[in-house]
């Protein structure tokens, strides 16, 4: 059976015997009952990666060696998604977990014209990532910036693809036809649950952003979120 993974944000800088977190070690010595002498993997979610041994099975300050580090590459594309805050909280954190599961680089949550929801939990939501991370066996955790207003994102955002999906008539071409995955980097918008205005798209669209539909459905903001990541991971 593969070692029992974990998130541990300090690991660059730990010494070679440290001793975890309360509710690492909690979960360690009281849920797994692990043992001296068991190994166990720990990850920053900056691309490194460690094998431990426990040396004191304590539940409050489980002491562990670590034997082995490596260094894992970040992934070649810089994907990124862009999405509206939404009002239903439980839909964001779920786009959260997927998004994570897929490897994307980065999330940046919106304030939209029509972005409803305005309240952020930004260490809720941090600790969401850091669990789709462990479960998918990951050692790169996207990183999730704080909200940023769409008109002044916009304008400032740097990525050599850039995509906006939005559900207004015009002309738009498949997200998967659009993908250069000779560039670096991609960012798509995705809009609230009313869906971008049009003085949003314009500006967008002046911006170099490049209008696109991501199938024949109308999807819910956190579906097309996930979807587009789809598209462009796996591309």
């Amino acid at each position: 059976m593969a070692s029992p993974y974990f998130y541990f944000a300090h690991l660059a800088t730990m010494t070679e015997e440290f001793v975890l977190n309360e509710n690492s070690s909690r979960h360690i010595v009281q849920v797994l009952r692990m043992k001296p002498g068991e190994s166990l993997r720990l990850t920053d979610g900056k691309g490194l990666s460690a094998t431990a041994l426990i040396r004191e099975a304590h539940k409050k300050h489980c002491r562990v060696n670590i034997t082995e580090k490596k260094i894992q590459e970040a992934p070649k594309r810089n994907v990124q998604i862009a999405v509206s805050l939404l009002k239903n909280t439980n839909r964001f954190e779920w786009f959260l977990e997927k998004a994570t599961e897929l490897g994307v680089s980065g999330i940046i949550p919106l304030k939209c014209e029509r972005t409803e929801k305005q309240q952020f939990r930004l260490e809720r939501l941090q600790g969401i990532l850091e669990s789709a991370m462990i479960q998918s066996q990951q050692v790169w955790m996207p990183v999730l910036n704080e909200p940023k207003n769409f008109f002044d994102f916009v304008e400032e955002v740097k990525a050599e693809q850039k995509f906006i999906a939005h559900c207004e008539p015009g002309t738009k071409r498949r997200l998967g036809e659009m993908i250069n995955t000779n560039l670096a980097s991609q960012l798509i918008l995705i809009g609230p649950e009313g869906d971008f205005t049009e003085e949003e798209i314009k500006l967008a669209t002046k911006s170099g952003f490049i209008p696109v539909e991501l199938g024949e459905n109308r999807l819910r903001s956190e579906t097309a979120a996930v979807a587009a990541a789809v598209i462009l991971k796996l591309h």
